[in-house]
């Protein structure tokens, strides 16, 4: 009998996840990650022990809450709250796939020699022919995950077990409803995981102990001020909403310039991009792409992205260029831009530094 750790959110995913592992012959173990605990003591999504204790205790398998907290701060809060003081728009939850879950399940894996982890990602685990692992797009498109798993090792792709990525939320809710699960009809969530009910510039201000950007200037695309903005943190490229300009046309937050504490406003157009750059990559089905080679693909530069068609070049120090064959909207420096071929099969990403 081959031995499993589950992650265990304390949602629905991760609980038919357990389910159905155990339900194939698996010896299973639940562990929830303890990320985050608010001042005022609220808890992560992501860990509500309590929900992930009443599966466990349905499903009659061991389970344990192990504090995760500084691992989380390190490698996840902190370099949210950097990207938001530089201008940039991080994706929290990709940093902590790779670094936080996945490295501490395997630790535990570890230390209770099994075999597997196991997470309720809407996604399906591929071994290639050439040997590598990547993972596949959900065959529902509306839960797909796989943007935010594009960092994972293949290491770590070596060990991981997926098994909801053939099947609709339905289906999911479905079978919990079956089993007798007491979060069946629970909730998603919708927000990023430790900012919980505030927004992610209440949280920088509440939250944490450093000086913050101050109030600067709104500039049009020549560099004329045209306002005062309230501090960079509060803004995001693609933004019209909150702004306070009236200017006789529709203005959104074109880019940030964090060394003049400067937004940036443009009309609608100017958002559009062809080409971007973006480095600190992780490739998945491919070991990398030489400087200089070209490869197609389509790229999604955000979650809800649907994806554009577009051509890769490898460039100098580990950066890649895109250059779309349609212009894309809102490139966010910060975000990331994953790849994918004609299987719909990650082969790798990266994290968008320019916008040209």
């Amino acid at each position: 009998m081959k031995k499993v750790i589950v992650g265990m959110s304390g949602g629905v995913d991760s609980a038919v996840t357990a389910y159905l592992l155990k339900a194939a012959g698996f010896d299973v173990i639940g562990i929830t990650l303890r990320t985050w605990s608010g001042a005022n003591g609220e808890e992560s999504r992501c860990c509500e022990i309590g929900d992930a204790m009443k599966v466990a205790q349905v499903l009659d398998i061991p389970y344990y809450a192990q504090n995760s907290i500084s691992c989380f701060q390190e490698h996840v809060v902190e370099p949210f709250i950097a990207a938001y003081v530089n201008g940039m728009t991080p994706n929290p939850c990709v940093v902590c796939n790779r670094s936080v879950k996945w490295e501490l399940l395997l630790q535990a894996a570890a230390r209770m020699r099994a075999d597997y982890v196991a997470t309720g990602h809407y996604a399906s685990l591929i071994r290639l022919p050439n040997g590598r692992f990547t993972v596949q797009q959900s065959a529902f498109a509306d839960k797909d995950q796989t943007y935010m798993l594009y960092r994972l090792t293949q290491a770590q792709l070596a060990r991981t077990i997926m098994p909801l990525g053939r099947l609709s939320k339905q289906e999911v809710r479905t079978i919990a409803e079956k089993a007798g699960l007491p979060v069946a009809h629970k909730k998603d969530s919708q927000e990023i995981c430790f900012v919980a009910q505030k927004g992610y510039a209440d949280f920088i201000e509440n939250e944490v102990d450093m000086e913050i950007p101050p109030a600067g200037s709104f500039v049009d695309t020549r560099g004329n001020i045209i306002g005062k903005h309230k501090g960079i943190i509060h803004y995001t490229v693609g933004q019209r909403k909150g702004l306070g300009l009236a200017l006789g046309y529709p203005a959104y937050e074109q880019s940030i310039d964090a060394a003049r504490n400067e937004v940036v406003i443009g009309d609608e157009q100017s958002l559009y991009h062809r080409e971007i750059v973006w480095d600190d990559l992780n490739f998945m089905s491919i070991p990398g792409l030489p400087e200089g080679e070209v490869l197609p693909a389509k790229v999604k530069i955000r979650y809800h992205h649907k994806g554009e068609e577009a051509m890769l070049k490898a460039g100098e120090n580990g950066t890649l260029h895109i250059l779309f064959d349609k212009p894309v909207r809102a490139a966010t420096p910060g975000q990331s831009a994953v790849f994918y071929d004609e299987d719909n099969c990650v082969i790798g990403g990266g994290v968008i530094g320019k916008v040209l």
